[in-house]
């Protein structure tokens, strides 16, 4: 991780940010200077590197409008947003498995949870006249695996067009909008993943590989981690990126076989 204070000064939140991506991503922004607020429903279990930790749940109204509130008044300002919350509980079996309280949840988690999360924190940003927004979406929305994310793929395939369209309209206001997405990111629920398929192909490295070509192989050779995902984020909300706005990232050593 590079520690250049770059960040010194910036006001950032990082949704989801207690574990995984998010945590890594908190890591980060602190470590090149930003004050960090973080989110999640449950406290973390192992503690937080953030300068405030705020339980709630932004799939929901009122968990956005308690996140907000007490930002704002944590921070005095907003400067980053990372939107890293999502996920997906819906039942393997396709697209007639899914009801829809599968489909709204999914869709509240992976959408909707960022719609309203702008539209909280966007009024203080445009009145500065600056800010930054990375949400993070997934390679699914052009790689859906339809078994058991057909639902996650969709709303993250929304997430993506809805980030396209605020760049445009906030653009003049001297706010970027731009979006992740992540392919095959070896975090702790990755390798329990792993772990789990051991057990039927006899070894950690053959489950891996098992796992790497049902996601549509890696051309690297190995999955990513949390760690380059963070790095990436912290590029794109630094001066380094001002002129990139309404842009996608994927970052999935090469998994999505078309440009």
């Amino acid at each position: 991780m590079k520690t250049t204070q770059e960040l010194v000064g910036k006001r950032a939140l990082v949704t989801g940010g207690t574990r995984g991506m998010g945590k890594a991503i908190v890591e980060n922004l602190k470590a090149k200077g930003a004050t960090v607020v973080t989110t999640a429903r449950s406290e973390p279990e192992e503690g937080t590197t953030a300068d405030l930790f705020i339980s709630a749940d932004i799939r929901t109204t009122e968990g956005i409008k308690v996140l907000t509130e007490r930002t704002l008044d944590f921070l005095g300002g907003i400067d980053i947003i990372v939107n890293n919350v999502g996920g997906s509980s819906a039942p393997a079996g396709g697209v007639l498995a899914l009801n829809d309280k599968d489909w709204m949840e999914a869709i509240n988690w992976n959408l909707l949870s960022a719609v309203r999360l702008d539209r909280n924190l966007l009024p203080a940003m445009m009145q500065q006249k600056y800010g930054t927004i990375v949400h993070i979406s997934s390679i699914q929305r052009t790689l859906p695996l339809f078994d058991s994310t057909l639902a996650y793929a969709a709303a993250k395939a929304a997430l993506s067009n809805y980030s396209k369209g605020l760049s445009n309209e906030v653009a003049a206001f001297g706010i970027r909008v731009n979006t992740v997405a992540p392919g095959f990111i070896q975090t702790k629920a990755a390798d329990a993943m792993i772990e789990r398929l051991q057990e039927k192909y006899g070894s950690y490295e053959q489950a891996l590989q098992e796992l790497m070509s049902s996601l549509g192989g890696i051309p690297l050779g190995k999955p990513g981690q949390p760690e380059d995902v963070a790095e990436l984020v912290a590029f794109l909300v630094s001066d380094r990126a001002k002129a990139i706005t309404g842009s996608e990232y994927k970052i999935d050593g090469g998994t999505v076989p078309t440009i």
